[in-house]
């Protein structure tokens, strides 16, 4: 029996304005350096500071409180501020932050999805609170989308008609509470007439998945975030394959983190696989693979 996976994680506090508190995981984080002089990036996009020069390797610099819509960090406050070194999306990426509170430790259970009437352009995934104040955690893969935008090879896979077709018979479940992220998924599985469902949230698709269940028609193929308000993947997984009735699902945990830690926990859950944002092609293979899966198991 495998062991249930703590929901509980790091989150390091930041402020982009002067009061309010926001958050990221801190496992996309790398490491955290005081402002050092930028060189400039020709024709980059407009939030782009510059490069950091951080052991020996450069770092494209973003002003997060420009890029999500605040005032820009002005060049008297740069000597107070941070960067924050993300490894996010197959990027290493570094966040300029008017000031680091502090690091705590959060249950996902805590965390609850925004409100829907913040729009599309909300670059939140979700909030929580600590000690008294709001806290809000960023959604890194919109933030990332407007600043470097895909390649359009990033979101198409190439399949043959063969491979298609043993891909839409499956009940297939898509979860992630990035708008973004969801977008993606989509995109790549419309492009190639591949029929789905989506849900932003770890719960619902567990609810999603015990209907399925009940009414004879299983999900064969469970792609799931990891880093989610109420039910992380972590925990989607355990529960998946501690159910008799959902366990046949072959689960590729979707995440942005780039650390190895993801993928070997992921293990430790019962996934199948953990694959690294974005590559449709990648995801494509990966549920293939699901595809065998699902087949061997009908004899």
């Amino acid at each position: 029996m495998k062991s249930k996976a703590s929901q509980s994680q790091g989150l390091l506090l930041f402020k982009l304005s002067q009061t309010q508190l926001f958050a990221l995981g801190t496992l996309k984080i790398r490491e955290l350096v005081p402002f050092t002089p930028l060189s400039q990036i020709p024709q980059s996009h407009p939030n782009i500071l510059g490069a950091a020069t951080i052991r020996g390797t450069t770092i494209p610099v973003v002003d997060m409180a420009a890029a999500v819509g605040y005032r820009p960090v002005s060049d008297a406050e740069l000597a107070k501020s941070f960067i924050i070194i993300t490894d996010c999306q197959r990027m290493v990426i570094g966040f300029l932050v008017r000031a680091i509170d502090k690091i705590i430790e959060c249950n996902w259970r805590d965390i609850e999805a925004p409100s829907s009437n913040l729009g599309k352009e909300a670059f939140l995934t979700g909030v929580t609170r600590f000690e008294d104040q709001l806290v809000q955690l960023l959604d890194v893969e919109l933030l990332l989308s407007k600043v470097f935008p895909d390649s359009p090879g990033a979101k198409r896979a190439a399949l043959t008609d063969v491979q298609r077709e043993r891909l839409k018979p499956l009940n297939i479940l898509l979860v992630d509470d990035s708008k973004v992220a969801r977008k993606q998924l989509a995109d790549a599985l419309d492009a190639l007439n591949i029929p789905y469902r989506v849900t932003a949230d770890g719960k619902e698709a567990l609810t999603i998945m015990e209907q399925a269940a009940a009414d004879k028609r299983p999900i064969d193929l469970l792609v799931s975030d990891i880093e989610m308000p109420g039910l992380d993947g972590y925990e989607l997984a355990f529960e998946v394959k501690d159910n008799p009735k959902l366990a046949a699902a072959y689960i590729i945990l979707h995440t942005s983190l780039s650390s190895e830690i993801s993928v070997s926990q992921a293990h430790q859950v019962g996934a199948n696989e953990a694959l690294t944002k974005f590559d449709a092609n990648e995801l494509i293979q990966a549920m293939l693979r699901g595809a065998d899966n699902a087949a061997r198991l009908l004899g």
